[in-house]
């Protein structure tokens, strides 16, 4: 719907009608029931919605609710790219099969994508930075280094942004995969920090934040926190750690107060273990009961505690990969796993077809507690 038209329209409901030296403002004439804003705001996309917000202060009050709802709702999206003739992005809710578009997030089509946190679109550009834009709230923040090489490409990095808690300070940890190695910004000092991994008989792959702490875990399953103030990994001391060879995929999720870690095998099966602190141990899980697995493009596992909230069914696994534009979904029973559904390593050129990049999860923010490190 376009927004000149909505604001006619609504000028004919709420009687109002603004012409030459005797028109009002608009602030006091619109004051449409709020009822009919929701229905609006529902057939709107992202640029039309912030247009909406500043229509007048009683549209204003209610965008504010509208969108927290929204952040709170249809979780989660999936992020998609077009093909390179139309250099656009869009947003895709599955169970309610509808698509959102933005122009505004269009502009950043050439940036190379590396994942989504915190609601933020984390990508790097040809300027050695990494660019941060969080669609939803409209807000864009730019980190430069001259410390480091910025490879630019898609997927170059695996990340994580964090805020400091009850700030607005934020941390961006970025693991560089062809290199291994981990660095980490933190805007309180406006620096990085490389967390060396050379000379270590593993490497981190995998970072998450879990009760107000950023947790790694290595391609040996070593679990460690990652210290903010030293620039170290402290790792933990647990018990039955699980044996791995040099083809398992490991990835950790933080979920409902339980951390989880992820274990594929060379056979493609699928383990998953809790971490009981209590006793310091390696718990693996038979079925996963009331959590949904998001897998995204060989990089990132995410999760969603009682996903029939969102439409999406427990004990459950949903893939994309970057030579598809369809989600694939494997479905595990009461004594069983989902199977692990198989990466297709076969990459579509972006110049033919849209293809699906990543699961945004909007609402999610990762706070850090810095005297817990």
């Amino acid at each position: 719907m376009d927004m000149h038209l909505l604001l006619f329209c609504c000028c004919l409901i709420s009687g109002s009608f603004i012409s030459g030296s005797k028109k009002k403002k608009v602030a006091d004439d619109l004051l449409v029931p709020w009822d009919l804003l929701d229905i609006i705001s529902r057939k709107l996309d992202f640029d039309d919605l912030f247009e909406f917000a500043g229509v007048c202060k009683n549209w204003r009050e209610f965008h504010k609710i509208y969108l927290r709802n929204f952040l709170a709702s249809e979780e989660p999206l999936l992020v998609q790219k077009s093909s390179h003739y139309e250099k656009s992005f869009s947003f895709i809710s599955l169970p309610d099969q509808k698509v959102y578009h933005s122009k505004v997030i269009n502009h950043f089509w050439h940036l190379a994508y590396c994942g989504s946190s915190s609601g933020y679109l984390i990508m790097t550009t040809q300027n050695n930075s990494f660019m941060l834009i969080n669609l939803f709230t409209r807000r864009k923040m730019e980190i430069n280094t001259s410390s480091f090489k910025v490879k630019f490409s898609t997927f170059a990095y695996h990340v994580l942004l964090a805020f400091g808690k009850g700030s607005e300070e934020f941390i961006l940890v970025a693991l560089c995969k062809s290199s291994g190695h981990l660095h980490v910004y933190q805007s309180r000092n406006f620096g990085w920090a490389t967390y060396s991994t050379k000379g270590n008989p593993w490497k981190v792959v995998d970072f998450v934040v879990f009760h107000n702490t950023i947790y790694v875990v290595t391609d040996k399953i070593n679990i460690g926190v990652l210290d903010l103030n030293y620039a170290n990994i402290n790792f933990l001391e647990l018990n039955n750690t699980p044996d791995v060879s040099s083809s398992s995929h490991i990835r950790m999720i933080s979920c409902d107060g339980q951390l989880l870690v992820i274990h594929i095998t060379s056979q493609e099966i699928l383990n998953v273990y809790i971490i009981d602190f209590s006793i310091k141990n390696f718990v693996k899980l038979e079925t996963l009961g009331d959590i949904a697995l998001f897998y995204a493009s060989s990089e990132y596992f995410y999760a969603l505690n009682n996903p029939e909230r969102w439409g999406f069914e427990s004990n459950s696994l949903h893939a994309i990969n970057l030579s598809s534009i369809k989600c694939t979904v494997c479905l595990g029973d009461v004594n069983k796993l989902p199977k692990y559904i198989r990466q297709d390593r076969h990459r579509i050129s972006a110049r033919k077809r849209p293809y699906l990049l990543d699961w945004c999860f909007k609402h999610l923010h990762y706070e850090v507690d810095y005297f817990l490190v």
